[in-house]
């Protein structure tokens, strides 16, 4: 037997460490008043294949199938378009809606570092809120996140709008400027030269290729620049640019938000801002959180393009946080107290246990018959600092005996007492 490639079962202390990266998430997730969320993993293929989802690029890894009854189905490739589906149900939600989930999806693609089939998207979403506010909220929770994560990140940002601006002005047209932009978003992969030979295999024009590449060419243009080159210093696009950096700029997050204008993200549907969040120690070379402003998805859902509901998201994946923490010192997870029964007293040594559990004290179970000189050593090797004996005088006498194996001393009292020892002494 093997695992299905791509796939991995998680335990010991890998899972230990999963779950410690996840109550951390978690818990800024609410600490920013997110509200928790399961959405399903089965959707029907058309929701996932529609021309408002993921897009061709995305569709190529979609696990797809027909279930007994004909329908044609597919595993969620993401979180956002079942989100979406979510509120397109429900338009009684109340906005706006601030919601974040920790869910498993799929994707039929090449497995590598850090990317798998089978993986952890951790998403926060909110819809109902048209200005730059809800972008900047959520680069303050990837910042939060990982800093509580210990992980140095560089969050690189653009908006979609404007760089259609932008290819507009050098002669792309507008029905082509998606595909555009989704070629540039390779440059790191490809690099100029397949950036410029994939437009050239387009049918992008020879004048629009040679502009976009004294574009890419350019060392960090800036956002000031190529608004004055192309004078688009009044456009709606370099309007939203304008107010998501002041933003920034209040918020002192510049040195780790950083304007890059030919991001684009490899999604369809996103339509104003987009961001990836990479390691900026350049240890890790892909992207380890991801998202943007999908203001159009919803409505068309509903039947209703004309209609448009604010919304902007942030992905986070746990495959790749795991790849940057792998080596970093956790604490595994050990009892405060075990219980051992001596002689025939399993009875009363589960009862003892189920007491203390009762009392909030996290609490093992050696097995039974084991040689009392070994249970403590193991014990001590675990770090374990109080064993509870219980042995047939115990029994009788209705008494435990309480071994605080860091101070070297022994009490032999009820359980009640034993319990009052526990809560008051930390490990």
């Amino acid at each position: 037997m093997q695992n299905v490639k791509g796939t991995y079962d998680f335990f010991g202390k890998e899972q230990a460490v999963r779950q410690k990266v996840r109550g951390v998430l978690q818990e800024v997730f609410e600490l920013y008043d997110f509200v928790s969320m399961e959405s399903t993993v089965l959707h029907e293929l058309d929701l996932l294949t529609s021309k408002y989802a993921g897009g061709d690029e995305i569709l190529k890894e979609m696990y797809r199938f027909t279930d007994q009854g004909g329908r044609k189905l597919g595993l969620r490739y993401d979180l956002t378009i079942p989100f979406a589906k979510v509120m397109a149900l429900n338009p009684g939600i109340k906005l706006p809606y601030r919601r974040y989930e920790i869910g498993k999806v799929f994707r039929d693609g090449p497995v590598k570092r850090g990317r798998l089939r089978e993986f952890l998207q951790c998403d926060v979403d909110m819809v109902g809120v048209e200005g730059p506010e809800a972008e900047a909220e959520l680069m303050l929770i990837a910042v939060e996140v990982f800093k509580r994560l210990a992980i140095p990140v560089t969050l690189r940002w653009n908006n979609r709008r404007f760089l259609s601006e932008i290819l507009g002005a050098v002669g792309v047209p507008a029905e082509e400027s998606l595909s555009v932009m989704l070629t540039l978003d390779k440059l790191e992969k490809i690099g100029s030269d397949g950036i410029l030979a994939e437009l050239g295999d387009k049918g992008i024009s020879g004048s629009a290729v040679e502009e976009i590449a004294e574009l890419i060419a350019m060392d960090e243009p800036s956002f000031g620049l190529l608004a004055g080159r192309y004078s688009l210093k009044e456009s709606q696009g370099a309007a939203e640019v304008r107010a998501l950096q002041t933003l920034i700029d209040k918020l002192k997050l510049s040195d780790i938000c950083r304007f890059d204008p030919f991001l684009s993200r490899g999604l369809s549907f996103y339509t104003g801002t987009v961001y990836e969040i990479f390691d900026a120690s350049g240890v890790y070379a892909s992207s380890i959180g991801s998202g943007g402003r999908y203001d159009a998805i919803i409505g068309k859902l509903i039947g209703n393009e004309d209609m448009t509901y604010p919304a902007a998201g942030l992905s986070l994946g746990m495959e790749s946080i795991m790849e940057m923490i792998r080596d970093q010192p956790f604490p595994t997870q050990t009892p405060k107290v075990v219980v051992l029964s001596i002689g025939d007293t399993r009875g009363e040594a589960l009862m003892a246990a189920t007491v203390l559990r009762s009392g909030g004290i996290q609490t093992g179970m050696e097995p039974a018959g084991r040689k009392l000189k070994k249970a403590l050593a193991s014990l001590e090797s675990r770090a374990i600092r109080y064993a509870l004996l219980i042995g047939e005088e115990e029994a009788r006498t209705g008494k435990v005996r309480l071994k605080d194996m860091k101070a070297r001393e022994e009490y032999v009292v009820p359980l009640d007492e034993a319990l009052y020892l526990l809560e008051k002494n930390e490990t």
